[in-house]
């Protein structure tokens, strides 16, 4: 009878899943254990759970056991960091989880130690840990060695379907099975088979024989002779079949830094996956293995130094490669682009330093899109190639290549490469059905010749596992399939790197938007606030530092170790809100600790200022513009709020008499209007907001009503409760129309506010709507108190404006995105990420909704919406509970944003000028740095790097070109133009390009 392929090759499978159970000669169990120097037995429960738990044992080999061949099998019940100390006195280290979990003998007798948590690699608690199963075994290499071989030609077969090579590779391993003896005798081979899933189902086995018998000495040498003659006759076939492509193979772990486990199980999680990697290192001299992120080397130094010490003599030869660049794999759509210099620079350095290079590639395979910034960045910052597989992740329209130049906002190219492995993505396994998908998956073979594959257990780290190794070397024989070899992913892009010099690759051009986790934007919204004002105080308390330094005063201190704490929390599963209740938890404390340093920083800034101003009479507060643009008098003085007439110039120091502070004429209001000489503000019966008059151009900017708040109750996405939001949101939303209260809360000449009560079901909404004297936006103060699940709150502002295209802020510039929804790309866009604003212009006239803590932005037809919170309940089922407040704003305006001074308004509303009362000071006004030119952004004024001088970093914000000059106070220098490196760059330091990001130094010339 003739089978066709598919019944051969599933009984192909069946007979190798036999192998399994002779893979042991000889087993014993391992016993004598000791919980916290408390015996416990094979199979008992943890006596408790609290860390720290450590497991000890002694073991000794049987007699006549060779070493080479004797193994140690463990499931203490978690994850453990083991350690295994030979008789001499040496000790080597392991991680242990579901996929290590054997390890080889070092003595005859050694000793045990492991530190051990009940959870397992993706977070989940182990329940009811208990001691599962701890034995030695003297393994059959000649069984283990075909069992692996038989599997993977099994795994070919599958993914070569309907391939010339099929018949040929079925009879192979058909024939190598009909050469080999295998026992037979009832008592052993009932034994050894028991544990299989169809014996496990029989009703009743029979009384099974303790310590059955494995193979005899003549049928392993039939065994040997059967895999290496199948051997040797795939090295036939490759001849006649030759490898269809190659994939270039590193060795990875994706560790998490924080995710569905706080931040201190991933200080252990390091230590186990490298120690696991650097042991796979003794045993093969090809095995490759990559880790990025300089925040754990750095950790290490505390936590392991001599597994670090370690790491660097491996990272020396070639084995272990460090690479990514930057401090942290960090979310890129919601942090200033001063954030992500600052991982760059921060990052390289520490490479530098402790390994003592620098890296030529971004390793960031799984955040959640890319900002249009990174190019210019990564360039700046030495890096050339840009690595990501997050891009296969969008549900409706993919980038058309897999090897591009990614082209960033101001024209910067890297080279950036992904591959689409349908097997676990970047946790790929070394496998014919892992890597033969991800080559047919490669869109660029008739460019480049080569893939990568990153393999290893990630996420929750734990990395390659020996069986890869071994995988690796066998399919070195076998046709058909890709040529899978370890490499260094530095050579892999220096060699797509050579091919594009001379062959045309395809060119991304701007952000590379994912179309999937859109609701990262909103997520744990009040640590995105944290986060945002943590960035914000330390720009600021540079700025402040340097200004009072070029008064004069001493050298401002670097700010790194503050810096590193934000980085830390730009992880792309912090930020984006899609981590577990407890990494919150933390966060929160230490992001908080940075506002504190920042505002001490700030306060002795400002001391400082004060001591190099000149003394006099007249002085009432010293009011400093820490930005790069002119800024009115708009003030909070001992909590009021002062707007004055008149204006301070970019980056001044000036001391104002109280004269200076008399209000801007033309404030009133009652509790349905607030107006001022430039807008006038008409509520809704409801509460919303009827009209905004733009007063200079007579323009009503609402149409269809403003601030109009809405709950969607459908917000359960289908997967990814934190990360994402169902197109489908809209479709049930219950408008929060009418109020519990409305009230006229302050009416001064200064200030003039509204305040309206809202209750949501069980949650309260205040919104108190403000309006300056000299102000050209309405703020919306809003507090939450929040106790619903699984329901999104947005505010959607009709404009009277028609544009095909949004103008969104993002770092280091600016984003357009449709309005409509004509093309599929188009209806993907319906949650983007914005920075400060986002904005609808038409000529002559627009209008910008601004925040100072949200990311998640919507704009469809003539309606601007903003996401202010969603609560999910996976992974914590808390998110967005209680009280938070932010501020939102709309602002009309003549022109484009960028004539309107929309960005500038959007400083002011994240970062109001700093003012403090003075006494004994003379009026004046002091502007030590001052610019000329196009109109540009500030990103930082900040201590350089190697303690000589300051750097001053700008960028220009809105997509225009022209001159642009620093001239600092008398007996300071200007460099020529640096990198975000602080090194010598090659470019007109006297001009810039759109969305350039340009630094220089600042040293005392005399």
């Amino acid at each position: 009878m003739s089978l066709t392929y598919a019944q051969r090759l599933e009984r192909l499978e069946v007979r190798n899943a036999e192998f399994q159970f002779w893979r042991a000669r000889k087993t014993v169990e391992v016993t004598g254990w000791k919980f916290n120097d408390q015996p416990i037995n094979i199979g008992e429960a943890w006596p408790h759970k609290t860390p720290p738990i450590g497991f000890t044992a002694d073991v000794t080999v049987p007699e006549g056991w060779p070493l080479a061949d004797t193994y140690l099998y463990l499931n203490l019940g978690g994850e453990s960091l083991l350690s295994i100390t030979a008789s001499d006195g040496t000790t080597k280290r392991y991680g242990l989880d579901p996929y290590h979990r054997e390890f080889l003998a070092p003595s005859q007798s050694f000793s045990l130690q492991a530190q051990s948590v009940p959870r397992l690699p993706f977070g989940e608690p182990v329940r009811a840990p208990k001691l599962e199963r701890s034995e030695l075994f003297w393994i059959d290499r000649s069984v283990d060695r075909m069992w692996l071989l038989m599997r993977q030609i099994a795994e070919a077969l599958r993914v070569l379907e309907g391939h010339d090579v099929v018949p040929y590779l079925l009879d192979a391993a058909e024939q190598a099975f009909y050469a080999i003896d295998w026992p037979s005798a009832t008592a052993d081979y009932v034994a050894r088979t028991a544990p299989a899933v169809m014996q496990q189902k029989i009703w009743q086995l029979p009384e099974l024989k303790a310590n059955p018998d494995g193979l005899t000495d003549a049928q392993r040498g039939t065994l040997d002779q059967a895999y290496d003659a199948l051997m040797a006759r795939l090295g036939e076939l490759q001849k006649r079949f030759p490898p269809q492509g190659k994939v270039a193979l590193t060795g990875h772990a994706h560790i998490d830094l924080c995710w569905l486990w706080p931040y201190d199980e991933t200080r252990r999680k390091m230590r186990r996956t490298f120690h696991t990697a650097l042991s796979l290192m003794e045993t093969s001299k090809d095995f490759r293995f990559n880790q990025s992120t300089a925040h754990y080397y750095w950790q290490l130094e505390e936590d392991d130094p001599e597994l670090l010490d370690r790491i660097v003599d491996r990272a020396k030869d070639g084995q272990w490669e460090t690479l990514g660049g930057m401090w942290i794999e960090p979310d890129t759509n919601m942090p200033t682009g001063e954030s992500l210099t600052r991982q760059v620079l921060y990052g390289q350095r520490y490479f530098e330093k402790r390994f003592g290079t620098r890296h030529s590639v971004c390793w960031l395979p799984d955040c959640f899109g890319f900002a249009g910034a990174l190019p210019q960045l990564l360039k700046q910052g030495g890096m050339k190639s840009f690595f990501t597989i997050k891009v296969n992740w969008s549900e409706s329209n993919h980038i058309p290549n897999d090897l591009f130049w990614w082209e960033g906002l101001d024209g910067s190219r890297v080279l950036a490469h992904s591959f689409d492995n349908p097997m676990e993505g970047y946790n790929g396994f070394v496998r014919p059905d892992c890597t033969t998908p991800t080559w047919k998956n490669y869109r660029q073979k008739d460019r480049h010749d080569t893939t990568l594959l990153c393999v290893g257990y990630g996420d929750g780290g734990g990395g390659p596992s020996p069986e890869m190794v071994v995988r690796e070397e066998q399919l070195r024989v076998f046709p058909a399939i890709p040529e899978a070899r370890w490499t260094r992913v530095h050579d892999f892009f220096e060699d797509a790197h050579t091919m594009a010099k001379t062959t045309p690759v395809s060119v991304w051009k701007g952000e590379i938007y994912l179309e999937l986790h859109r609701a990262t934007l909103t997520t744990q919204s009040a640590i995105k606030k944290l986060h945002r004002k943590a960035e914000r105080s330390l720009i600021t308390a540079e700025t402040l530092a340097s200004l009072g330094h070029l008064l004069g005063a001493e050298p401002p201190r670097s700010l790194e170790t503050e810096w590193r704490v934000v980085l830390k929390n730009e992880f792309h599963d912090i930020l984006p809100g899609s981590s577990i209740a407890e990494v919150y938890v933390d966060a929160k404390a230490e992001l908080e600790q940075v506002l504190k340093d920042g505002a001490a920083a700030q306060s002795a800034a400002v001391e400082a200022i004060l001591a190099q101003l000149p003394q006099g009479d007249g002085g009432a507060v010293l009011v400093i513009n820490p930005t790069l643009s002119p800024r009115p008098i708009r003030l909070t003085l001992k909590d009021e709020s002062i707007a004055a007439d008149g204006m301070v110039p970019a980056l001044s120091i000036s001391v104002l008499p109280a004269s200076a502070l008399d209000p801007k004429s033309g404030l009133k209001a009652t509790d349905r209007v607030l107006e001022n000489d430039i807008l006038k503000v008409t509520l809704a019966d409801d509460g919303s907001i009827a009209s905004i008059i733009h007063k200079p151009s007579g323009r009503e900017a609402v149409e269809g009503g403003a601030n109009r708040l809405f709950a969607y109750t459908a917000d359960k996405p289908r997967n990814w409760d934190a990360w994402d939001v169902e197109e489908d949101y809209g479709q049930k939303a219950e408008e929060l129309s009418g109020f519990d209260s409305i009230e006229l809360v302050e009416n001064t000449a200064h200030l003039a506010a509204i305040r309206i009560k809202r209750t949501f079901r069980d949650s309260t909404i205040v919104q108190t709507l403000s309006l300056t004297a000299n102000a050209r936006r309405l703020d919306i103060f809003t507090e939450i108190d929040w106790h619903e699940r699984r329901v999104m709150l947005r505010t959607e502002n009709g404009v009277a404006v028609s544009a095909n295209r949004a103008t969104c802020e993002v770092a280091y510039g600016v984003v357009e995105r449709p309005t409509h929804s004509n093309t599929s790309w188009d209806e993907a866009m319906f949650e983007a990420p914005a920075h400060r604003f986002i904005d609808l212009s038409e000529p002559g006239f627009g209008v910008a909704l601004l925040n100072d803590a949200k990311y998640g932005h919507s704009a469809r037809g003539n309606v601007l919406g903003l996401s202010l919170l969603r609560s999910p309940i996976y992974p914590d089922p808390m998110a967005d509970e209680g009280y938070q407040c932010f501020t939102y704003a709309l602002m009309p305006h003549e022109g484009a944003w960028y004539e309107g001074q929309v960005r500038e308004e959007a400083d002011d509303l994240n970062q109001p000028l700093i003012a403090v009362p003075v006494s004994g000071k003379a009026v004046g006004e002091y502007c030590p740095l001052t610019a000329q030119g196009l109109d540009v952004a500030l990103s930082a004024i900040k201590p350089a790097e190697d303690g000589n001088g300051l750097i001053v970093r700008i960028y220009e914000p809105a997509g225009r070109r022209g001159g642009f000059t620093l001239a600092p106070t008398d007996g300071w220098a200007v460099s020529e133009a640096l990198s975000i490196l602080e090194e010598p760059m090659d470019c007109d330091a006297a001009a810039l390009k759109p969305f350039e990001v340009k630094s220089w130094r600042l040293s005392k010339s005399a």
